[in-house]
């Protein structure tokens, strides 16, 4: 793909922020209408059912893993250069935020995908905790909460590739990656098709995983054809909400990269899906409590997607189809955090309260 015609008329920067800005709006669209969340697959699935949560989320989970691999196998990504590999791996970073990450989507109802997405079809409690979830990004990055960061993320670091990706780590190679990624595919096909998943969950699913793919490939092309040096990576939200956040609020002239399209590229595709299938509805918090949990969510999410290098989707789906070590272990505890917050505080608290299930809102 060449893109030298692009970068005469929008720049090399603003190219990027216009494939960031294309690639968000077919992600919202697609998560949108397959209501894709990491969070609705864990709670479905440590309340002992694999249904069209769960299928969803691995259907896009496993495209995004088979599709990235084949792009690798056929020459036309290379992400040797990605920050999972290049940059030096926090262990301690991955566990920890991953897990805190984990018990904030819980407590906020979505992950950080989830809510922009939620926002933009008209939920002003996923508006108000994303808005609190970028600014205590950025206080991780920048702010208060960075010396915290630092410190955890120091505990435990590993540096080079032959020890932070899991293909090199574990022996099979890199070409066992499209193998792995087609027996991924072919487990969540069967998953989808048990469950019964709809046209729309199919194709919204496979679309989630297929605009990671091509983050990837979009900003390989990037890394070589442009002058300046840009960095090799895909779908993410915690950095990239920070940042546009501060976009916003600092004066013009800010850089613009493929991070700042990709978020309002994905409130555009959520909005239009919403509106074009009548889903479009205003709706606010219940009460005081609510609202404090979703705000302690948030936060919980905000510090520990930094902390951990991802959100859900950074390195749950992003990280994970390249198969970076650090990127599995944040997943992991992800997985295991929500489904432990769910227990301790929706499931028990649903059975104090003598109600048969605490209230699931999106």
């Amino acid at each position: 793909m060449d893109l030298t015609g692009w970068f005469e008329i929008f720049g090399e920067e603003g190219t990027s922020a216009i494939g960031g800005l294309l690639i968000g709006i077919a992600f919202g669209a697609f998560a949108q209408r397959s209501r894709f969340c990491l969070r609705a697959a864990v709670v479905e699935f440590v309340r002992g059912a694999i249904q069209l949560k769960v299928a969803v989320w691995l259907i896009a989970f496993a495209s995004a893993v088979f599709l990235t691999q084949a792009l690798i196998s056929l020459d036309l990504l290379d992400v040797s250069e990605a920050r999972q590999f290049a940059a030096r791996g926090s262990i301690s970073g991955a566990l920890i935020g991953g897990a805190l990450f984990g018990c904030g989507m819980v407590l906020a109802r979505g992950c950080a995908s989830r809510l922009l997405v939620l926002s933009a079809t008209g939920n002003l409690r996923a508006l108000l905790s994303g808005l609190i979830f970028a600014v205590a990004a950025e206080a991780s990055i920048h702010g208060l909460l960075s010396p915290l960061r630092d410190w955890l993320a120091g505990l435990w670091t590993v540096g080079g590739r032959d020890r932070l990706d899991l293909l090199q780590l574990l022996g099979p190679g890199p070409e066992a990656g499209l193998v792995i990624g087609l027996l991924f595919l072919s487990g969540a096909v069967f998953f989808a098709v048990r469950a019964r998943l709809g046209p729309w969950g199919w194709l919204g699913a496979a679309g989630v995983g297929a605009t990671v793919a091509a983050g990837w490939w979009f900003t390989y092309q990037l890394s070589f054809q442009a002058f300046e040096p840009m960095t090799v990576k895909s779908m993410t939200f915690t950095g990239p909400s920070a940042d546009t956040l501060m976009t916003v609020l600092t004066p013009p002239g800010t850089n613009i990269d493929f991070d700042i399209g990709l978020v309002p590229g994905v409130f555009i595709g959520a909005a239009i899906a919403a509106l074009l299938a009548r889903e479009w509805t205003l709706e606010g918090f219940r009460d005081g409590h609510s609202m404090r949990r979703y705000i302690a969510g948030a936060v919980l999410m905000g510090f520990g997607g930094m902390l951990a290098g991802g959100c859900a989707v950074g390195a749950g789906v992003t990280g994970g189809s390249i198969f970076a070590l650090t990127a599995w272990l944040t997943l992991s505890a992800m997985w295991a955090a929500a489904g432990l917050t769910d227990l301790l505080i929706d499931r028990r608290g649903a059975q104090a309260s003598g109600t048969a299930e605490a209230p699931a809102l999106p």
